[in-house]
């Protein structure tokens, strides 16, 4: 199952080639910014893990007069049976409910994969998906760690596939604006940006033993994660803060600021250095992922600052979910995907960023083109921007409880020094504001991890080089480096 149908995808190949030969010149183009109304050029989509993100997914192809949704599959029956007859009446012709994803695999009319699972099947279902000669649309994060990411960009290449990341901020009117402010020197030099994921969490519920909804096969629904108990008393959504299948908010709302961050700071590549520090504060339940935590990234002179709040919590420059770049004339602060705004040094507003944009539809112009170049997120710019998370998250779960001197040491050596104490001090005081008594359950600091990133490995650090990958179970296997 490394290569789910190397074979067949070469016959598919080959019979495409001969295809295209004889093709009319209008389908091989795809430069038509227009949607076709052609029955006979619509795009076939499926759409795997549909209860949540993925309902949007489904609207977008359904409601295009050139694609037509004829698979919806979801390990919940209840689920996808539902999401097939709302989508069925909005196109006016049902589409196939499945349950294995691998049945849609195997139908050559199939031109689109579009998904949305949880994140410990995003690779898999994308990996598998490209080697049967589908083009790929997989919702952040692209990976569940940090080496699904790039074989993701291995197989996109090998097959030649055009796999979108879910990261829309790229296609954003708002957010390009602001970037080209800050890489075209609106605020001066730039050298630290801020990511903000300041979204408040409740107790997902007292940890223990429960039984799946009778309709979900779990089997399937675990996948390449290991199949045990369910442990948490609501089966949808909340495994976001289960790590064998989650990588809690960092991971969750993480990438979309992550990669408006690394795009703004014009780094292409993985950091130097990473360090986090945080916890699961202010209750107790079936949670294993951090409800607070701050990441640091060092690229060379630029240095990255990442920040998790799930208690109650103010804004900061009018940002909760968004970013900010420091520059030595100013500031830049995203507060949504679509707006900003840019700053003078004193906090005088002086240029306001605004726009929407199509992520999907970028996405289809790509496939029609055949150019990865033509997307707006690439998997390697989604497997860039979600690895960080992932890294931030390595820190995190080798950290050991630590005092505030402990903590102030660790951060003393750091190149933006001042900056991470002030992040280090607003944390203290937002725990202290949620009556958490640092003393009784104090922040867990993780170690100083320096990283090679051309081979996306750790320095000299075996346990954390551990954790850039995980055991997965037959035959839901994630190929390795070199067996895409």
């Amino acid at each position: 199952m490394a290569n789910y149908s190397r074979r067949r995808f070469l016959e598919d190949s080959m019979l495409a080639a001969a295809a295209a030969a004889t093709a009319p010149a209008c389908l091989a183009l795809g430069e038509d910014s227009t949607q076709s109304k052609s029955a006979n050029e619509k795009l076939s989509a499926a759409v795997i893990g549909v209860r949540g993100r993925g309902g949007s997914h489904l609207s977008a192809f359904a409601d295009r007069s050139d694609t037509e949704v004829t698979y919806v599959c979801d390990a919940d029956e209840k689920v996808g049976q539902s999401r097939a007859e709302q989508i069925g009446d909005r196109q006016g012709r049902k589409p196939k409910y499945v349950r294995d994803m691998r049945e849609i695999f195997d139908d050559k009319s199939v031109d689109i994969v579009s998904t949305a699972t949880p994140n410990h099947w995003h690779a898999l279902v994308s990996i598998w998906a490209m080697q049967a000669g589908k083009d790929v649309y997989v919702e952040k994060p692209v990976s569940h760690n940090v080496s699904e990411g790039r074989r993701m960009v291995e197989a996109a290449r090998k097959y030649k596939r055009i796999c979108q990341t879910g990261t829309q901020c790229r296609s954003m009117g708002g957010s390009i604006q602001a970037i080209d402010h800050v890489r075209s020197g609106g605020i001066g030099e730039v050298k630290l940006a801020r990511g903000l994921c300041y979204k408040r969490r409740k107790s997902i519920g007292e940890l223990g033993k429960y039984d799946p909804p009778a309709e979900v096969d779990y089997n399937l629904w675990s996948g390449p994660a290991p199949l045990v108990p369910l442990t948490r008393p609501q089966f949808h959504y909340d495994w976001h803060w289960q790590r064998l299948y989650g990588n809690g908010d960092l991971g969750n709302q993480g990438p979309h600021q992550m990669d408006l961050a690394r795009w703004g700071l014009g780094v292409n590549q993985l950091c130097d250095s990473v360090i986090a520090y945080g916890g699961r504060l202010g209750y107790e339940d079936a949670g294993d992922t951090g409800n607070t935590e701050t990441a640091i990234f060092e690229f060379g002179d630029k240095t990255l600052v990442f920040e998790v709040r799930g208690l109650e919590t103010g804004g900061l420059r009018g940002a909760k979910i968004g970013v900010i770049f420091q520059g030595s004339k100013g500031y830049v602060v995203l507060t949504s995907y679509t707006s900003g705004a840019a700053f003078d040094p004193d906090g005088k507003m002086v240029k306001k960023f605004s726009g929407g944009g199509d992520h999907f539809d970028n996405f289809v112009k790509a496939v029609r083109s055949r150019k990865s170049e033509d997307l707006a997120a690439d998997i390697l710019q989604g497997h860039l921007s979600c690895a960080l998370s992932h890294l931030g998250n390595v820190s995190y779960y080798m950290g050991k409880e630590a005092s505030a001197a402990d903590l102030r040491r660790a951060l003393d050596g750091l190149k933006t020094n001042e900056d991470t104490d002030d992040a280090l001090d607003r944390v203290t005081a937002h725990l202290t504001d949620n009556k958490v008594d640092l003393k009784k359950t104090p922040l867990s600091l993780g170690p100083f991890l320096k990283l090679d990133p051309k081979s996306e490995q750790f320095i000299g650090n075996a346990e954390a080089d551990a954790l850039l990958t995980r055991k997965y179970r037959a035959p839901f296997v994630v190929p390795a480096a070199g067996e895409v």
